[in-house]
């Protein structure tokens, strides 16, 4: 009795152990993907960075003349054209400043008026012997003295009507007004920090961003066959905003971190663009014809080789490729051929010669489900 129980019980983990080999092997079957099939066309080669949305003009206007204001001619938010009336400042004390400094150069002008008659009455008496030459020359610095006081008279009226002018404020540029900084009522003062009004440039505007010095190269070359296109997209950089073209490099690089700064510009028609907006943008730079083209998502690295699971006969085989450049979702790779099928999921379960199952493929950005049977 005894040695049948240890018979027994010896037999029944070498039974278990098999059915468990058993059915290891059953659940060993073709890995499911995904694939993609590798094409040829045009690769555009971008150089793609972080920047800043910046006005083509920025005017900060402070009051040149102290007083109080009387009046604000615009909106908030308003667009403006170069001359728009803005703001009034009261201009009487100017005015009466004014008409004072014209009221002495009238007199001043009636003392030189005179003062050139009594030299003409004198250079026909000298003309007689009449009277003594000292006389004569007295009167002639006399009247120079007059129109010395005359145009120091003119300058100060000219002075007093620019001070009268600059109480009434327009827009230098045409632009968009920014949030009211001032009420009617305040009182300004001349040459103050604190603005009266901003306005900005913004259609047509700029964006400023910045590219490593290697770049500088490429981006100099692809500049002299004409302007390059310049997009930008929004902080996620999922949604395109506008498509401009580069206007200027800044003369000088950056040491302190090794770039240099671009500007772009963009007619900004749909106001899409706002001043010191963050975005990401797009420089093409050139275009590369005949290459070879996969998702940039059925490309793997390791720490020795970059490599694609290249599907054939229902097999996964590793291939190492050299990556290009990419445009987008696609990357250019060399190591593949026009029309080879690559994985483009499942890689945690894919090993060198695994068998696949197909059941969905990728062409570019069409996806066609395909009803194979294992």
């Amino acid at each position: 009795m005894g040695l049948a129980f240890f018979l027994v019980w010896r037999h029944k983990p070498a039974v278990s152990a098999e059915a468990a080999a058993g059915g290891g092997r059953r659940n060993q079957g073709p890995v499911t993907i995904n694939v993609a099939t590798a094409g040829r066309g045009q690769m555009a080669v971008n150089l793609d960075a972080i920047g800043t949305v910046t006005p083509t003009y920025t005017a900060t206007i402070n009051s040149q003349v102290s007083g109080q204001v009387v009046a604000v001619h615009y909106r908030e938010g308003q667009t403006v054209r170069k001359g728009t009336p803005l703001l009034d400042i009261d201009s009487r004390p100017y005015q009466a400043t004014l008409d004072t400094a014209l009221g002495t150069l009238a007199r001043d002008r009636g003392v030189l008026g005179q003062a050139t008659m009594d030299l003409q009455r004198y250079q026909a008496a000298w003309a007689r012997n009449a009277i003594a030459k000292q006389q004569l020359d007295d009167q002639v610095k006399l009247v120079e003295q007059d129109q010395g006081l005359v145009k120091a008279d003119e300058g100060t009226v000219e002075s007093d009507q620019v001070q009268l002018a600059f109480c009434h404020i327009t827009s230098p540029i045409a632009g968009r007004v920014g949030l009211r900084l001032v009420d009617p009522g305040n009182i300004v003062t001349a040459n103050s920090s604190t603005p009266l009004v901003i306005v900005t440039q913004v259609q047509p505007i700029t964006v400023v961003f910045t590219i490593p010095e290697d770049a500088l190269p490429q981006v100099q070359s692809a500049m002299k066959h004409g302007a390059l296109v310049t997009t930008v997209f929004d902080r996620s950089n999922e949604h395109r905003l506008a498509i401009g073209k580069l206007l200027s490099l800044d003369n000088q690089i950056d040491t302190t971190t090794g770039t240099i700064k671009l500007r772009a510009v963009f007619d900004n028609r749909d106001m899409a663009l706002y001043p010191n907006q963050f975005v990401n943008t797009r420089l093409l730079t050139t275009v590369l014809q005949n290459q070879i083209m996969v998702p940039s998502s059925t490309i793997q690295r390791n720490a020795q080789q970059t490599f694609v699971y290249r599907i054939a006969d229902s097999q996964a085989t590793i291939v190492q490729v050299k990556v290009g450049n990419a445009d987008g979702p696609m990357t250019a790779v060399q190591g593949l051929k026009e029309g080879d099928q690559v994985a483009d999921s499942s890689f945690e379960k894919l090993q060198n010669h695994s068998k696949v199952h197909v059941v969905k493929q990728k062409l570019g950005s069409a996806d066609t489900e395909e009803s194979s049977t294992p």
